[in-house]
C-alpha cells in the first residue's frame, strides 16, 4: 500500500492513505464493476460517490433511495444507477409506511424504473414491528410481506432481502433468543418464500451469514433461485477474512454466477457537513463523516477495501474501524480498532464473474426484460 497522508476521518482511514493514489495503484479492475447493492443518497454526497467510484471502476450501482432523492441522482449518475424499491423508512406515519403505504409505493417505483424490491428483515425489525404494536407483523412470510411480495412478483420485480446480522450480533444484540431467536431460525421463513416465489432472489450481505461457508452451500444447492451479495464491506473484510483462501476458493468455483458484487455504500449530505439535518440525521451512519474530504474516504475506503481483498493476496490491517470487535471484546478492542483484512486473490475468471458476467446475466437481463 503506498502510504501519503490524508486528514480525513481516522474512522475511515487509520491507515493514513491516500485512496486516490491507492486507486491508482490498483489500476483497473479485470471488467468494469457492477455495484449491486448501494445506498445513495442527498444532492451533494452522490457527487462524491461518482468521483469514488470511477476512480475503483464502478460503471453501474444499483441503490436503494427515496423518491426526494432521484431528482439528484439523475442529474450526477444519469442512467448508469438503477433503482432498488424500499420502503420509506424514515415516513411520519411508519406503520403505514412499512406495510400498505409500501405496497402502493411499489407501483411508483416500478414507473420510476424499479425491477427489484428489497425485503429488510433483519432481526432489528423485531423490535421495530414491536414499536408499532405487533412483533410478529414485518415477518418475512408474514401476511404484510406476502402482499407485498405478490404485488412485487405482478409488477415483475425480483426480490433482495436482508435476512441476519453478524454473528457477533447475535452474541451481543440479540443475545435474547427468546425474543430475536437463533440466527439459523431467521433462515426458516426465507426458505419458505423462495419456495413460494420462484422470482430469482438476492440475500442481501453473502445471505448474512459470511461466517459459514458451509451452511450458504447448502442453502444454495437447495435453492435454484437464489443468489448472494457480497455487501456490508466491514462485514464481509472481517468474516472472510478469517477463513482459509483455499475455503473461500473452493465456495467462490462452486457457486460461480450466483455471487455478485455490492459494497453496501450509504452516503448522505449530512456525510459533507457538521450540520446532521436529513431525515436520517439522527443515525449512525450520518455520523461517519462530516466533510467533503471525510465523506470521499468514507466511500473510498469500501471501495479500496474490497478489491484489495478480491484482488490481491494483501495481509494486514483493514483501514476502517470496526466497532464489533469492541462490541466483543471490550477489554482488546477500543473505537479505533481494525479487523484483519487478507486478500484471497480470486483467479481472473472467479472475479470477471464476481465483478460483472453474474450481474449482467442476472440483474441487467431482468431490466433488459422491461
Amino acid at each position: 500500500m503506498s502510504g501519503a497522508p490524508a486528514s480525513t476521518n481516522a474512522e475511515s482511514n487509520l491507515l493514513g492513505l491516500d485512496y486516490r493514489a491507492e486507486a491508482e495503484r490498483l489500476g483497473p479492475p479485470v471488467t468494469p464493476i457492477i455495484d449491486v447493492h448501494t445506498h445513495v443518497h442527498g444532492e451533494v454526497a452522490p457527487e462524491i460517490y461518482d468521483e469514488v467510484r470511477r476512480l475503483f471502476g464502478v460503471t453501474r450501482t444499483y441503490t436503494m433511495t427515496t423518491f426526494e432523492s432521484l431528482p439528484a441522482l439523475r442529474r450526477v449518475l444519469g442512467d448508469s444507477i438503477r433503482l432498488i424499491a424500499m420502503p420509506r423508512f424514515t415516513a411520519p406515519d411508519r406503520l403505514h409506511a412499512m406495510t400498505r403505504g409500501f405496497t402502493e409505493d411499489l407501483a411508483r417505483w416500478h414507473a420510476e424504473g424499479a425491477r427489484m424490491c428489497k425485503f429488510w428483515t433483519a432481526p432489528r425489525i423485531i423490535d421495530i414491528a414491536a414499536s408499532l404494536g405487533d412483533p410478529s407483523l414485518l415477518r418475512l412470510d408474514g401476511a404484510v410481506r406476502r402482499e407485498q411480495m405478490d404485488r412485487a412478483a405482478e409488477l415483475g420485480m425480483m426480490f433482495m432481502a436482508h435476512i441476519a446480522d453478524p454473528d457477533t450480533w447475535f452474541a451481543t444484540r440479540y443475545k435474547e433468543a427468546s425474543v430475536y431467536g437463533t440466527k439459523a431460525s431467521h433462515y426458516e421463513a426465507l426458505e419458505r418464500m423462495l419456495e413460494a416465489y420462484r422470482v430469482p432472489w438476492i440475500v442481501a450481505h453473502m445471505g448474512g451469514w459470511p461466517e459459514n461457508l458451509s451452511f450458504l452451500s447448502g442453502l444454495l444447492d437447495r435453492h435454484a433461485n437464489l443468489h448472494l451479495d457480497a455487501s456490508a464491506t466491514k462485514w464481509m473484510v472481517r468474516e472472510l477474512s478469517k477463513h482459509p483462501r483455499a475455503d473461500v476458493l473452493a465456495f467462490f468455483e462452486r457457486h460461480s454466477g450466483r455471487l455478485l458484487f455490492g459494497s453496501d455504500i450509504v452516503t448522505l449530505d449530512d456525510h459533507v457537513s457538521s450540520a446532521k439535518v436529513s431525515p436520517m440525521a439522527a443515525g449512525e451512519k450520518a455520523r461517519q463523516a462530516s466533510s467533503r474530504a471525510e465523506a470521499f474516504d468514507l466511500y473510498a475506503s469500501r471501495y479500496f477495501a474490497l478489491r484489495t481483498m478480491w484482488e490481491t493476496t494483501h495481509d494486514g490491517p483493514a483501514p476502517f474501524a470496526d466497532g464489533d470487535l469492541k462490541m466483543v471484546d471490550p477489554a482488546r478492542f477500543d473505537d479505533r480498532s481494525s479487523a484483519r483484512l487478507r486478500g484471497v486473490a480470486l483467479p481472473p475468471g472467479l472475479l470477471k464473474r464476481l465483478y460483472r458476467e453474474s450481474a449482467e446475466r442476472l440483474v441487467e437481463a431482468w431490466w433488459d426484460r422491461g
